[in-house]
């Protein structure tokens, strides 16, 4: 190993624990936006200006030496640091912030991510925005890797002591059925009951909540599909190939199938979940809460009143929430 001082940085420091997460230096590439020659790079120079290897990089998993494991507990409160430090700089004037990562859930990239970034931009004049859209596990576990700033997602149960969580919709779940297949005035789950359920995927949230609620119900359905989009799942309704439950904004994201399918209230008992702006606590400080209250109106001009417009009988299963956050 060289000796030779040489410098530690920052990006080195955050390289490292991403590779040390990840166990590997590829999964570590793809969270960072770097290649893994740059990754294996930035570990290499680290290791130099510390004098000891820090990774096994040639095992599979990569592992951490002695003296890796002693530095990540010692990377992460650097980290920690540097992100209140930049936080603190920035927070007293928004529109000095340099960079904002924003991670939103892929519901709202269509009507309503480009009108937030659009009204953040014109506060924060010298930001850059670097913007993940993905599913609402997907987005937590990078607010949790640091790799994101700030998350609009669905909430996944009690928050973490280190987060701040600001409750921004509420969406009752509904039932699509192919059109004119089910008497909304008869027995709607007998008539459900007839039909292939296409499920939403149990590999996402969302998909566990609808079928731990079901299996609160008691009730065992027959599924030959089980898909990861709102389109694919309302196409194959709207064809008659089954029933779903999804929430009223995919219903909106995927309006162009509304033609084709039924929107009924759910058979069951109630099943609801609540979307949440979360950041870090204490790190960004009023900033989540700025972004929070620029989404609220947006979502109620782009989600809410549309929804009600088509589908009345969600009033009051549909609402932006305006209370004090947690």
């Amino acid at each position: 190993m060289v000796t030779s001082a040489g410098r530690i940085t920052l990006w080195g420091i955050e390289v490292f624990v991403a590779a040390a997460e990840e166990r590997s230096i590829s999964a570590a590439a793809r969270r960072l936006g770097a290649s893994a020659s740059a990754v294996s790079q930035q570990l290499s120079n680290l290791e130099n200006a510390i004098g000891t290897a820090l990774m096994n990089r040639t095992a599979r998993p990569a592992t951490l030496t002695p003296a890796g494991e002693k530095f990540l507990r010692r990377a992460h409160l650097i980290l920690n640091e540097a992100e209140q430090a930049r936080a603190e700089l920035a927070v007293a004037d928004l529109g000095s912030l340099t960079r904002l990562r924003l991670g939103v859930v892929e519901d709202f990239e269509a009507d309503v991510t480009p009108r937030l970034l659009t009204a953040m931009a014109e506060t924060m004049t010298g930001c850059q925005f670097l913007l993940e859209t993905g599913a609402s596990h997907t987005l937590y576990g990078q607010l949790d890797a640091r790799a994101l700033d700030v998350i609009v997602t669905a909430e996944m149960g009690a928050s973490a002591e280190w987060t701040e969580v600001h409750p921004l919709l509420r969406e009752g779940f509904v039932v699509a059925a192919p059109k004119g297949m089910v008497d909304g005035a008869g027995n709607v789950l007998a008539q459900l009951q007839t039909l292939p359920l296409v499920h939403y995927t149990t590999r996402h949230h969302m998909g566990r909540l609808i079928e731990e609620h079901l299996a609160r119900q008691n009730l065992t359905l027959a599924h030959r599909f089980e898909l990861d989009s709102y389109h694919a799942i309302l196409a194959l309704v709207g064809q008659g190939a089954g029933w779903t439950i999804l929430t009223p904004m995919a219903l909106m994201r995927a309006r162009r199938f509304a033609p084709l399918v039924d929107v009924l209230e759910l058979p069951v008992a109630p099943l609801s979940r609540t979307i949440s702006l979360t950041a870090r606590r204490g790190v960004l400080g009023d900033m989540p809460r700025e972004i929070a209250a620029t989404l609220r109106p947006l979502l109620s001009e782009a989600v809410v009143a549309p929804a009600l417009s088509a589908y009345p009988f969600l009033r009051g299963a549909l609402e932006v929430l305006g209370a004090p956050e947690a």
